[in-house]
């Protein structure tokens, strides 16, 4: 039975790739600090081969047995939690990575990297293919974040140069599904949550800048054609079809049912104006692009917000 360990495994798309390995016959060791994480989305796990360790991988990661995979997802992923805590978000992307490549090593594991289309920062070309470098601030509000990833990346590819450690690196675009955190501060929970009380649904701006949303399903389907492919990366992972926020704000608002009014605030600085993903390598070194409509995920989501959400 091939073995992998997910980092941010209690994550919201961490829980999902543990369950996904699960389902393909992988026995999985699950690690995260629960600094975002919530053991509620693992539960689910328990008796099947699945061991949770509840550990920082920015301290030494000891691991025993052999390993076959290191899925590095590990890390606070929405604004509100990386402006809560910059120095750990830096911390996770650089020492955390850099634990998680040396136990790679140790083991002759191979090293899936979640990366971020925030690495392109407001980006100046659109759609986002990767060899763009990107417009980032690195000293601004979101730097922790997308500077944490970069080096991230760095660090990566000096493994797989130094060494020939086996990696892959996956630029993940705006992704939303089920457990997703209530009041992670990202636009659909954030939205769906304003819907399904009733509320005034706020939106940043007026509305203009836009996203490009993946179902959770998809990209775990991406993310594992990319393991099994002979593509180190980067590769884009995302839906390449945009959407405005205002229009995402009012297809939220139509599908909980909400008759309250969409009110506008200031954006956060720094905000991209533009997100959306050129998936052409995807295509065709993967085979792989998204398959699960923009309505029918968030009526997915929807439905399971109503359902859990109390």
């Amino acid at each position: 039975m091939p073995r992998a360990l997910v980092t941010g495994a209690a994550g919201f798309i961490g829980s999902h790739l543990c369950e996904y390995l699960l389902d393909r016959g992988y026995a999985v060791v699950g690690m995260d600090s629960l600094l975002t994480g919530d053991l509620a989305n693992i539960e689910h796990l328990s008796g099947r081969e699945f061991v949770f360790i509840r550990h920082d991988v920015t301290n030494y990661i000891n691991l025993e047995g052999p390993l076959d995979f290191i899925f590095h997802f590990a890390s606070p992923a929405s604004p509100i939690d990386y402006l809560r805590v910059p120095i750990q978000t830096l911390k996770v992307g650089s020492l955390g990575t850099h634990n998680g490549l040396g136990l790679a090593k140790a083991k002759k594991a191979r090293f899936l990297l979640a990366s971020t289309s925030e690495v392109y920062g407001d980006p100046k070309v659109h759609p986002q293919p990767e060899g763009y470098w990107g417009n980032v601030n690195p000293i601004g509000p979101r730097s922790m974040y997308d500077e944490a990833k970069r080096f991230a990346e760095a660090l990566t590819m000096a493994y797989h140069r130094s060494h020939g450690l086996p990696v892959r690196i996956a630029r993940i675009f705006n992704t939303y599904g089920p457990r997703m955190r209530r009041g992670d501060g990202r636009a659909v929970p954030a939205f769906i949550e304003q819907g399904l009380r009733g509320d005034p649904i706020t939106v940043h701006g007026t509305g203009a800048q836009t996203r490009s949303l993946c179902h959770v399903d998809d990209l775990i389907e991406g993310l594992w054609r990319l393991l099994v492919s002979d593509t180190s990366g980067p590769v884009n992972l995302g839906n390449p079809e945009e959407v405005s926020v205002l229009q995402l704000a009012n297809t939220i608002r139509s599908l909980t049912g909400d008759r309250s009014e969409i009110v506008l605030v200031d954006r956060p600085v720094d905000d991209p104006e533009l997100r959306c993903p050129d998936i052409s390598l995807a295509r065709g070194a993967l085979g792989w692009q998204p398959d699960i409509s923009l309505a029918e995920g968030l009526e997915r989501t929807i439905d399971w917000a109503r359902r859990t959400w109390r």
